[in-house]
């Protein structure tokens, strides 16, 4: 029996709800998680924190990237995407382990909870949450959907970026009554910056089968090396942002001395590897990072 053939079967024995969960791709949730933390860190110096806005926050930015991880999940079996020869971890709906029209209620369920979720945001912040909830939701479906889904062109980093850094941070900050502030755009970049580099590496470790499905992301239009340099130019754009933020000096070269060689490490462990399924191996560690670095703000007290 081949290594495919022993995956399969042992995912085939998997209890159903195990499959569910990675179908979800819960091991990354934190890079939807993490940025509402820093957005509620920002919120707390002076303005209070609510806790019951900051559950909700949460609850709807991972109701979100698991609405988005399983459409992308049926949407890619569906079209032919997910073949045999995938690097990446499996996907149940391209392997026959759940059924497509399932996951994709289970995607409408999930987006269903973010807008319940989101209604006492929607209160606390009027129409500016309603603007980022819609376009979050429309990007939701929009990155694996339609002609030309998102996740077959260049811009899924940048978006990634935007919507699970700035907005997130700059979000969560908005609605506990924050005003929008260049500490707060500043912080939303740190965050999307590895949230940016996780999804590259996703498709730099992909680049083989994505390209003979005609897709044109930014890895591949990077190459490989070039994929590999701004992968390292996101892990350490997002740590030189901390000084930015930091207020106390005392522990700050240490703590960026101590990120910056957990980047360096990060960048010279990919630059190292072949594209291959051991990228995968550096996909929960860049979500360390981004945690790492929330840490680091809360300690330098940014």
């Amino acid at each position: 029996m081949s290594v495919r053939d022993q995956t399969f079967e042992h995912l085939r024995r998997l209890p159903v709800a195990r499959r569910w969960v990675l179908a979800a791709r819960l091991k990354t949730v934190g890079l939807s998680l993490t940025p509402v933390l820093c957005g509620t860190w920002i919120a707390s110096h002076g303005h209070g924190v609510n806790v019951a806005l900051a559950v909700c926050a949460a609850l709807s930015a991972l109701a979100i990237q698991v609405g988005t991880n399983l459409w992308n999940d049926a949407a890619d079996a569906e079209r032919g995407t997910d073949t045999d020869e995938r690097l990446g971890p499996p996907r149940m709906t391209a392997l026959g382990l759940l059924d497509a029209s399932q996951v994709k209620s289970a995607a409408h369920l999930a987006f269903a909870t973010a807008i319940i979720a989101g209604l006492p945001l929607v209160s606390a912040g009027g129409w500016p949450i309603v603007a980022i909830g819609l376009a979050s939701l429309l990007l939701g479906y929009v990155y694996s959907m339609g002609p030309l889904p998102l996740s077959h062109t260049p811009l899924g980093e940048l978006i990634v970026v935007i919507f699970f850094g700035v907005i997130a941070v700059t979000g969560t900050a908005y609605v506990m009554g924050a005003d929008l502030t260049k500490q707060g755009i500043v912080a939303g970049l740190m965050m999307g910056l590895p949230s940016g580099g996780v999804l590259l590496l996703n498709n730099h470790r992909d680049r083989r089968t994505d390209e003979a499905a005609g897709r044109m992301t930014l890895a591949i239009l990077a190459d490989v090396p070039g994929a590999k340099i701004i992968y390292g130019a996101m892990l350490f754009g997002s740590v030189a942002l901390l000084p930015v933020l930091a207020v106390r000096d005392t522990l700050l070269p240490a703590v960026i001395s101590l990120l910056g060689l957990m980047a360096a490490a990060l960048s010279y462990g990919v630059w190292r590897t072949p594209v291959s399924a051991e990228i995968n191996r550096f996909l929960p560690l860049t979500v360390l990072l981004q945690f790492a670095l929330f840490v680091a703000l809360v300690i330098s007290g940014g």
